[in-house]
């Protein structure tokens, strides 16, 4: 049993990275074109509102062979990062799973769409990674009581997004950051020792953890390793063990100025010693969930996609030899901010007063609405690659769905309203949702765009788009101090609207997006450093009526908007 004398602390310092100097040893391993041959992925282009999207998810089996999440083409690519000549394997997804997410282990592929799903080779069939097409069928959908698969997904927010009465319930949605942070638990099959159980206890308020590792079966401690950082912690979640037993622990530095985050993992010897860090290049790239894995052999992917395809990334190790203090230059480039048009606030646009309960009730109103969907709503089979005249392309989250009730409001490029102008659209057999971008905003579609959605729960009689909201929201400078109802904004490319910070010290939001929700309204986790690195701020609408509106836990149901409302972009 090892229980070492004292801990050994790292305090990580600074949190940006300088220029690309300090990723120096970072290597593409692999790169796959935009498209849908054996060798490409599926890329939603970037346009006004829209944020580069692509695989969604990284992960790596205990062979070392890695599996790309593909999901615009409804597949997984799966291939050996040591043979990069060599063609993926294809795994080709049932058509009613839509995942957002993936973990491999074992033989199990595991998926998260809304929940955790089980995929395997169908029967004849075997993953060699000798370019073959197979066929996975589910095997297998694991429940909440399956703590491993729960908590494998949960490390990069996939996870069940917390009750509706306790975020409608202005005493239970914020958790408690300007204490110490709350202990956690963490399960772990890890490739070294099996399955482990790893316990975070924080330890000197809200800048260090202890990390305790046990196994499951026999309760044995085999691991206590200790982190600090210089700011606040913020996602802190344990990876993995390797082959030769060394531990991984991802973990974010969040200053209170917002302003150059890290994201990082740190490696630990089989003593407890921390051997160094793997620095994440998070830096205004587009927003992925599973953007790093790390392999049996101990070697950190990471996930990069570009407006042309993406880059699997062999991170760089960083050793640090008994050193106390990571002194990480902030840096140049990070969170720079962008240059904006320059728009005048009209209290106008504001229907009514506002305040942050009408707020909240209102994005759960466009999320849990429950519709029909008609053929006239489906229409025929769009094009699969948004080519062509007509350019339309259904949300995924609608495939195969004809004739049966769905949830939550369509993503649809361009389009706005209020959720009654949207019942409406929908039930005189306009066409649902299209996540096509490139071609001008169609009328003849329903639906909202993310700036659409977040206009609309902020009482707007205006559509604001994401380059005009910094116009009619002020920054929040710590982005720890944000509050439901604030807003993650990325001008000219996305926005969320918060909703709390998780226990685990994620963000919770709602959003209208493409990729993380399939094309509809949703809400999601994300570990807040990633969301501040790839060029989010944090925002707060000016025109609340009542800051310190409470929201009744009754208060969950869909609640219609004023018809009649005005509906007009603004900046676009």
């Amino acid at each position: 049993m090892l229980r070492p004398k004292r801990f050994i602390w790292a305090v990580i310092v600074g949190a940006g990275i300088c220029g690309t100097q300090a990723h120096a040893d970072d290597a593409v391993v692999r790169s796959f074109g935009d498209g849908s041959a054996a060798s490409m992925v599926g890329i939603v282009p970037a346009s006004e509102d829209v944020e580069l999207a692509g695989p969604q998810a990284i992960s790596a089996d205990g062979q070392g062979n890695l599996f790309v999440l593909d999901q615009v083409n409804g597949r997984i690519l799966q291939f050996d990062p040591k043979q990069p000549n060599s063609d993926p394997d294809i795994l080709k997804m049932p058509k009613d799973v839509q995942p957002t997410d993936l973990v491999v282990r074992n033989d199990d592929i595991m998926v998260w769409d809304g929940g955790v799903r089980t995929l395997k080779a169908a029967a004849g069939q075997s993953t060699r990674g000798l370019g073959d097409v197979i066929q996975l069928e589910e095997v297998s959908t694991r429940g909440v009581d399956d703590r491993l698969a729960v908590s494998a997904f949960s490390q990069m927010g996939s996870q069940a997004p917390g009750s509706a009465a306790d975020l409608l319930d202005q005493n239970t949605r914020a958790a408690i950051i300007k204490t110490t942070r709350q202990p956690d638990r963490q399960y772990v099959a890890s490739r070294g020792k099996g399955s482990v159980i790893a316990d975070l206890i924080p330890d000197k308020g809200n800048a260090s953890v202890r990390v305790e590792i046990q196994t499951m079966v026999s309760n044995e401690t085999i691991g206590q390793l200790a982190l600090r950082v210089r700011n606040q912690l913020g996602a802190v979640e344990f990876l993995e063990i390797d082959n030769s037993d060394r531990f991984y622990v991802l973990a974010e530095d969040v200053p209170p100025s917002g302003k150059n985050p890290s994201t990082f993992v740190a490696r630990y010897a089989a003593n407890g010693r921390l051997e160094g860090i793997y620095e994440l290049p998070l830096e205004n790239a587009p927003l992925t969930r599973r953007f790093v894995t790390v392999s049996g052999d101990g070697d950190v992917y990471f996930l990069r996609t570009k407006p042309d395809g993406i880059d699997v990334v062999g991170v760089g190790f960083r050793p640090l030899n008994n050193v106390s203090i990571i002194d990480v230059r902030p840096s140049r480039t990070a969170n720079a901010p962008a240059s904006q048009p320059s728009f005048k606030f009209d209290a106008s646009a504001a229907v009514r007063p506002s305040n942050r309960q009408q707020a909240i009730e209102t994005a759960f109103a466009f999320e849990g609405i429950q519709w029909k969907l008609t053929q006239a709503n489906y229409g025929s089979d769009p094009d699969s690659q948004c080519s062509g005249f007509s350019r339309i392309r259904r949300p995924w989250y609608l495939q195969g769905k004809v004739n049966q009730e769905v949830r939550g409001v369509p993503y649809c490029w361009g389009c706005h309203g209020s959720l009654a102008n949207f019942r409406q659209r929908i039930e005189s057999g306009m066409l649902a949702g299209n996540v096509c971008t490139r071609n001008a905003p169609r009328p003849d579609v329903a639906g909202v765009d993310c700036s659409a959605f977040v206009s609309a729960t902020w009482g707007l009689s205006v559509h604001y788009t994401t380059a005009a909201i910094p116009a009619i929201a002020a920054p929040v400078a710590n982005p720890w101090d944000l509050k439901p109802g604030d807003a993650l904004n990325k001008p000219g490319s996305h926005v969320m609207l918060f909703l709390r910070f998780t226990p685990d010290r994620k963000a919770e939001v709602m959003e209208s997006s493409t990729g993380g929700c399939n094309g509809r309204v949703c809400r999601n986790v994300y570990p807040l450093a990633s969301l501040l690195s790839r060029g989010y701020v944090p925002v707060r609408f000016k025109a609340f009526a009542d800051d310190q509106a409470t929201v009744s836990a009754n208060a969950y149901h869909e609640t219609e908007p004023p018809a009649g409302r005005k509906t007009a972009s603004k900046g676009r």
